[in-house]
């Protein structure tokens, strides 16, 4: 089976987890590692959109494809989002998630209070991820599944 595909199935199967896990599991055990973890897999299933994108475009000679991640994620917003009708506003939210998790990965100390997430950083910044923020990522991360489900299938 193609790349492209393997990565678009594990996005779906993601996709569901991380419904039940925000729906049904986090309301009942409240706890910050679930949030996280519905963070860190709404990044990954977005990635996995991106890069099922990538290779499709790349399969039909349209882009080419380089080692360095950052140049690769450029060329999918200058020649993939326009054509995948991607908007800047849901490109700034996926770059938002990005920093996000990348924040959570280095952070030293991370606690849940009255179902938010308060990560510090090394200098003692903090940054506060709501449910409700969690739950427009993921509904981002579906948006983003659908519009590259559009195209590829």
């Amino acid at each position: 089976m193609e790349k492209f595909l393997e990565n678009l199935q594990e996005a779906q199967k993601t996709i569901q987890i991380i419904d039940h896990m925000i729906y049904v599991t986090f309301p009942l055990i409240k706890d910050k590692k679930i949030l996280t973890k519905i963070l860190t897999e709404t990044k990954n299933t977005i990635t996995n959109c991106i890069n099922s994108i990538l290779q499709y475009e790349y399969l039909y000679k349209r882009i080419n494809l380089y080692k360095d991640a950052k140049t690769n994620f450029r060329i999918f917003i200058q020649k993939c989002c326009p054509y995948y009708k991607i908007t800047q506003k849901e490109i700034d939210s996926i770059k938002e998630l990005f920093e996000l998790v990348e924040k959570h990965k280095q952070s030293t100390i991370e606690f849940l209070k009255n179902e938010k997430i308060v990560i510090l950083s090394e200098n003692l910044k903090t940054e506060t991820i709501t449910i409700e923020k969690i739950k427009e990522f993921f509904n981002l991360s579906k948006e983003i599944m659908k519009k590259t489900l559009a195209i590829i299938k």
